[in-house]
């Protein structure tokens, strides 16, 4: 032992080198033993025990990630599946005698253990294989953790390959996040059934596939094998390309895997799909089987299982994309499929697994499986399931059932034929419409949830006022609530006039209110109640002017908080119309109108939208058009139903409280239809009523044509 100690520095290290073919075994042990014999020695100095402590550093054992018996000839057989959970990654690891990297390597062993890894007995410059600190290994405890250190112990970075965690992560001694610690790219091993041990089917594991409905055909065409491991039988899936073995995948009959390092990755029955235009993708081997039980050979499954999640960044590209490099490796066989079935597990993970796949093959040529119900609240899971349960028969309809992958912007009737049911059977209440509260206008006019309605006028022909009345009777009736940005009026102003219809009495004592009497103070306090409950304010106290989609986010905020159902905008010229110099007023108003309508839609709001009509030259006194707004036609183009009011100013024409409303345009004829009701307004308290006299002059219009 002393002859050992005082070896030279040259030969010390040769002996390491020769000594590295002891690993794992008891010798090499022995010999990591031996600084304790060392420091016990009087004559033992310091230099020699630190390269001692180098050379057992160096070479200190490591677990096997599984046992494996020492009497297979698969134990040290360097083609096979290595033993060990940690690998050596770097071709000239660093000195671990540096006193900088062993520092290194110490703080970033703090920061692991910040992550909840202990990597304390993981060198650098390698793979080490651990419990993943999420998932835990799962049912099984597997050490599904792959953790790789840095050769100059500058970072480290981890990954679970379980699918159903999938924990990824990185940290720098900097402490910095590490997004990549790149290890040297790997040779692809070339393997043989030779090589990895494989043997036929045994009766034990052809009764396994049996109870699962796989038959032994099956099982020999798609050359299903067995390996043993120690003491244990697993089951080979080999992965053929071409009539080569490329790479083989190993199932312990409690459902663990592992697979093959360093070889190909690519599907599971590729060359069943190689002259194949319709070809269906399954995850796992047993579901690529049941398929051909049900008459399917154009099948194939991934190799890895599904992930945990969608991922919420854009497709990587083809050098980055690393856990599907199956797909790229595959592309030729791929790219001649016209129609791709994608029938993955029916669980979270094989949903994602789904769209994954199918936004890196292109959704417009993917289907999806819905597999059959189990009960009324729940799926069979996958192929083999169904196969197991309901026979080849009901496997075979379910596939021939796929239905076209979603592309988002892009439906079938079939999406929608819940809701036509409901509005056949107007199940909602609302589908001609709500009652506008006067009877005369009701023929012409109805309030449709969803849609835009453009009001116009003169000035002083009372657009405002005639809105107000609407959306008190709207809520007396069927209690909407309502958002209101009205630029023009004071918020005491428009309180006031909403506060005299729903009290029907004046607010004040003055002379429009004549003899009718003035509201109290309980009414009023009474009617603030209301006034609070029924209506939100947009209001925009900045010296500038808030823009459409200023008022569109906080009519969003109030349908979610306040349960709105209607909004007004009024008028359209008290908002920011600034647009760029290309743009014209046309295409402005066209986009603006677009996006109160799609308000409108999704939210299930009516809006009405005020507009003012252009200086009107050689004005006979008569209601103008839709087409006589300020700006542009598109008022009229886009909106669902277009009303005029006018008030009538000639005494010889009618009596002057009597109010016109020109239903103008009617988009949806179950709503109405186009033509005038006349109501009467009541000066004293705002109100509107359904006249009971109908003028016989014909109208008269604006000399001003479009």
């Amino acid at each position: 032992m002393r002859f050992l100690l005082r070896l030279p520095q040259t030969h010390l290290r040769k002996l390491s080198s020769s000594m590295s073919v002891l690993m794992g075994s008891k010798q090499f042990l022995e010999f990591c033993l031996l600084p304790s014999f060392a420091a016990s020695s009087p004559s033992c100095t310091r230099g020699a025990q630190r390269q001692l402590s180098s050379v057992s550093r160096r070479f200190r054992p490591v677990l096997a990630s599984r046992p494996v018996s020492k009497s297979s000839p698969y134990h040290q057989r360097p083609n096979g599946v290595s033993p060990y959970t940690s690998i050596s990654r770097a071709p000239n690891p660093v000195d671990p005698e540096d006193g900088a990297v062993q520092s290194r390597l110490a703080n970033l062993r703090l920061k692991l253990a910040d992550n909840g890894i202990d990597a304390q007995n993981c060198p650098s410059g390698q793979y080490s294989g651990l419990i993943c600190p999420e998932c835990e290994g799962g049912d099984s405890g597997e050490k599904s953790l792959s953790l790789f250190i840095a050769a100059d112990c500058s970072s480290a970075t981890w990954n679970c390959f379980r699918g159903k965690c999938g924990l990824k992560g990185g940290v720098r001694v900097d402490g910095r996040f590490a997004t990549s610690v790149v290890p040297m790219e790997k040779a692809e091993r070339k393997v043989t059934v030779e090589s990895l041990e494989l043997e036929p089917l045994c009766d034990e594991i052809e009764d396994y596939f049996a109870a699962r409905m796989i038959s032994a055909e099956t099982l020999k065409r798609n050359r299903v094998m067995q390996k043993r491991i120690g003491d244990e039988i697993v089951i080979a899936f080999t992965y053929w390309q071409r009539g080569e073995l490329v790479s083989c995948k190993y199932r312990y009959l409690t459902k663990k895997f592992f697979q093959e390092k360093n070889t190909r990755r690519i599907f599971y029955g590729l060359d069943d799909i190689e002259k194949s235009s319709e070809i269906i993708i399954v995850e796992g081997e047993i579901d690529k089987l049941a398929m051909e039980e049900a008459g399917f050979r154009n099948c194939v499954s991934v190799p890895d299982g599904a992930p945990a999640s969608v991922s919420s960044k854009e497709t990587p590209s083809e050098e980055k994309d690393t856990k599907y490099k199956f797909l790229w490796n595959c592309n030729d066989y791929l790219k001649k499929a016209s129609r791709i079935v994608i029938a993955t597990d029916g669980d979270g993970a094989g949903q994602a697994l789904a769209e994954e796949v199918a936004r890196r093959l292109g959704k417009e040529r993917c289907w999806r499986v819905k597999w059959p119900k189990k009960s009324e609240d729940e799926h069979y899971k996958d192929a083999n399931e169904v196969l197991m349960s309901m026979g080849p028969h009901s496997l075979s309809e379910a596939v021939r059932s796929a239905e076209p992958y979603p592309i988002q912007g892009l439906f079938s009737f079939k999406d929608f034929f819940d809701e036509i049911d409901a509005y056949y059977h107007r199940t909602h209440g609302h589908e001609y419409g709500v009652s506008t509260g006067w009877k005369t206008l009701d023929n012409f006019y109805s309030v449709v949830p969803g849609e835009l309605t453009v009001v116009t006028g003169v000035p002083n022909s009372g657009k405002s006022e005639w809105i107000d009345a609407l959306l008190c009777n709207l809520n007396h009736s069927v209690g909407w609530k309502f958002a209101l940005c009205s630029m023009e009026n004071k918020v005491r102003d428009h309180g006031r006039k909403l506060l005299e219809k729903h009290v029907k009495k004046p607010f004040f004592d003055a002379d429009y209110g004549r003899s009718v009497p003035r509201m109290s103070v309980e009414e009023l306090d009474e009617g603030k109640l209301w006034l609070d409950d029924t209506f939100t304010l947009i209001r925009c106290e900045l010296d500038s002017l808030p823009s459409i989609g200023w008022v569109l986010e906080r009519a969003k905020a109030a349908v979610l908080r306040h349960g709105i159902r209607g909004l007004v905008i009024d008028p359209y010229n008290e908002l920011d119309h600034q647009r760029t110099q290309r743009q014209t007023e046309t295409e402005y108003v066209s986009q603006m109108l677009t996006k109160i309508k799609r308000f409108a839609q999704h939210h299930s709001c009516h809006v009405w939208f005020v507009a003012h009509p252009k200086q009107l030259q050689q004005w006979d006194g008569g209601p103008p058009n839709l087409y006589d707004i300020s700006g542009s036609a598109h008022f009229i183009n886009k909106c669902d139903n277009g009303i005029v009011i006018h008030r009538n100013r000639d005494e010889k024409a009618g009596p002057l409280d009597l109010v016109q409303i020109c239903v103008r345009k009617v988009r949806n004829k179950v709503a109405g239809q186009i033509g005038d009701a006349y109501l009467c307004y009541d000066r004293a308290t705002g109100l509107f009523s359904d006249s009971p006299i109908t003028p016989e002059k014909p109208e008269r219009r604006s000399s001003r044509r479009p």
